[in-house]
């Protein structure tokens, strides 16, 4: 019996001890396994990283296939923490992966590049850097043209003898950073240089429209029909170098409006034989009656040698600003006898005086186009005229009366005349007006000086010509006059 007594302890006591070992096994060995966060939410609990990461590799061959990746990573957001736990319960890996799809997109390995200029900020994914870099490339040469852009590159410039043009920078005004990342596959995802160069040029829009060339078309009729400029035509159309290019009936040309993302700057240094224009002047006879008129010394144009330095941004002049100007052979202004037994305030729509000094350049005439200053396509209501430095003498074309000048946060300091025969000019930008409204003009009176005022990137004027009064009801809206097309008009 006490035998007996003395076994049953020792079991007992063995069951005690082995319990207590075990006990002391467990807490001392605990399980790892690892925690997954998604948004700081726990979305489960699974035995390693690397099994998670290797389902959803495996599980997303429409992304290796469609981005030409090897890799789909986890969302962003996703954290695995490790945890030790005596729990032995862990989730199914099928049943973690079921709630990512439902909660956020899968990633896949690439590169961020971030555009800035001022306060825009742009950002474009690529899988491959060299997709970014030769977009770019490619979309310099569509706006500064491949010849231009090789000789820079190249240095192998002519240099400059008695005229000719040097570039002297070709550059993107953005700032570009980058950095790798993994892109959610919800994100525009560039895999190839042309894809990204369209958008780089065309926007995300990239609306194109075939058009058909009736009889008589040109280009740039067809431009301005389309609310588009000749270079951009020229531009989704680069079968075609210039405006003066040939189109016969039939044919089928793309009309396409440009929307760039970055800004393409080449800025050059211009030197340049320009014909200056003679200018009509004329002394008066009290004697004779007004009408009376005769030519008494033939005008004779002249020749200058302009030295300018240029900036074209997207294929539009931001400035034209005069470096040097040389006198190679002299005008000689035509002067004509003119009765002045009765002066009139209305003018005349024939032999207009030229408004500005020479050694002008028409920086960009009327039509549409993507306005340097807002960035918007915007119908550019007339004419540029460039290279005449700042403070030079702006003169009314013909007689007339002032009906406007004042300043206004576009125009900047601006005068209207009002011709008198159903014709009105406008000279916008001025830094100073030495006219009021009520003066009567004489043609080629100074009426201001050239300016940058209001929305002007450089000093220049901006000058417009209408028919009926813009400003007046809609019944009497303005019309753009196209005599301002043909310099010849002013004599």
């Amino acid at each position: 019996m006490k035998k007996n007594i003395i076994t049953g302890a020792i079991i007992i006591l063995s069951v005690i001890v082995f319990l207590l070992s075990f006990n002391y096994k467990q807490k001392k060995d605990p399980n790892t396994f690892y925690k997954v966060y998604l948004k700081d939410e726990v979305i489960g609990v699974i035995y390693s990283k690397k099994e998670l990461d290797d389902y959803i590799n495996n599980q997303n061959h429409v992304y290796k296939d469609k981005y030409n990746v090897t890799t789909v990573n986890a969302p962003e957001g996703l954290e695995i923490k490790k945890i030790n736990t005596y729990a032995n319960k862990i989730d199914k890996i099928e049943k973690v992966y079921e709630r990512l799809v439902k909660e956020e997109a899968f990633t896949i390995p690439g590169y961020q590049f971030t555009l800035r200029k001022g306060d825009t900020v742009k950002q474009v994914y690529v899988t491959n850097k060299d997709i970014f870099e030769e977009a770019v490339k490619t979309t310099i040469k569509t706006f500064v043209g491949t010849e231009d852009y090789t000789t820079y590159n190249d240095t192998v410039q002519n240099e400059i003898i008695n005229t000719g043009r040097i570039i002297e920078d070709i550059y993107v005004e953005e700032a570009i950073t980058t950095k790798k990342v993994n892109i959610p596959v919800t994100e525009t995802i560039y895999t190839s240089a042309e894809e990204l160069s369209q958008y780089l040029v065309f926007g995300e829009e990239q609306n194109k429209n075939a058009y058909v060339v009736k009889i008589g078309d040109t280009i740039s009729e067809i431009a301005y029909n389309h609310q588009i400029s000749v270079e951009e035509f020229l531009i989704s159309n680069p079968n075609f170098t210039s405006e003066k290019n040939l189109l016969f009936p039939g044919q089928e040309v793309v009309i396409q409006m440009t929307n760039p993302q970055i800004s393409v700057a080449i800025e050059t240094y211009t030197v340049e034989d320009q014909e200056a224009l003679y200018q009509t002047n004329y002394e008066y006879d009290e004697n004779e009656m007004q009408g009376n008129d005769k030519v008494i010394q033939a005008g004779e144009n002249g020749l200058e040698r302009v030295s300018s330095r240029i900036k074209v941004v997207n294929g539009v002049t931001n400035y034209i600003n005069l470096v040097s100007k040389e006198e190679l052979k002299p005008v000689v202004n035509e002067i004509v006898l003119k009765g002045t037994k009765y002066v009139s305030g209305v003018g005349s729509p024939n032999n207009w005086y030229w408004p500005t000094v020479s050694g002008w350049n028409i920086s960009s005439n009327y039509g549409y186009r993507i306005s340097p200053i807002t960035g918007r396509r915007e119908l550019h209501s007339g004419m540029d005229i460039a290279g005449i430095g700042c403070g030079s003498d702006i003169k009314a074309v013909t007689n007339g009366k002032v009906i406007e000048a004042k300043y206004h946060y576009i125009n900047g300091n601006y005068v209207c005349i009002d011709h008198g025969y159903g014709e009105y000019t406008c000279y916008n930008h001025m830094s100073k007006l030495i006219v009021k409204v009520g003066d009567i003009i004489s043609r080629g009176q100074t009426i201001g000086y050239s300016g940058d005022t209001g929305w002007a990137t450089a000093c220049h004027l901006h000058l417009e010509v209408w028919k009926n009064y813009p400003w007046k009801s809609s019944a009497l809206a303005g019309t753009f006059n196209p005599r301002i097309k043909y310099p010849g008009v002013f004599k």
